[in-house]
């Protein structure tokens, strides 16, 4: 047990007795831990396996390479259709940790081999981004805001998209559009 780490598991209201075990489970397999994006992480010669993590409705075993492994037991979730590599296993509660333990184990322990054989993800390659018209319209008309979002990374011209399309009415796309183009100008990302 890494003692930078027991922070998570002490704040932990809703999902606390859970997440202990999941740590017990993942320790139990001869993971490291480490804190990672705030949460605990467990690598195998520094490579990430697996990751604790909490959210209202669930706590969860997140496998960075989750999409790589058998899934027999059907188990693993694709948390949205945008996450190509990684895959969770979801609980609601201790009963279901104790119970499935065992395939649990044999999850990271696959986790741990495929990270071994240095497999990888065959990302998708994102085919041409289809921008609301409103966008279109605006870097139609002006160049620079153009120049500027061509100049962005690939995940943050994506997430502007995602945010831009995501609207119903044209009027709160354009108003999303609106607010962002001076992050844009600035070169950042809708997060930075």
């Amino acid at each position: 047990m890494n003692p930078s780490v027991n922070f998570f598991f002490i704040k932990s209201k809703q999902w606390q007795r859970e997440t202990e075990r999941m740590r017990e489970i993942v320790l139990a397999c001869g993971l490291n831990e480490e804190l990672k994006w705030g949460c605990p992480c467990y690598t195998n010669q520094k490579a990430n396996i697996v990751l604790i993590h909490e959210f209202k409705e669930y706590c969860a075993l997140l496998f960075f390479k989750g999409a790589l492994l058998s899934n027999d037991h059907g188990l693993l979730i694709q948390q949205t259709e945008n996450v190509q590599s990684a895959r969770q296993i979801r609980f609601t509660n201790l009963q279901q940790i104790i119970y499935q333990e065992a395939i649990i184990k044999a999850c990271i322990f696959e986790a741990i081999e495929v990270e071994k054989a240095g497999l990888k993800v065959a990302f998708k390659k994102s085919t041409e981004i289809v921008y609301p018209a409103e966008f279109e319209a605006v870097i139609a008309e002006n160049p620079e805001i153009k120049t500027a979002f061509i100049a962005l990374t690939p995940g943050r011209q994506k997430a502007y998209n995602l945010y831009f399309s995501a609207p119903k009415q044209a009027k709160t796309r354009e108003a999303r559009i609106e607010k962002c183009i001076p992050l844009i100008m600035e070169g950042k990302g809708l997060d930075d």
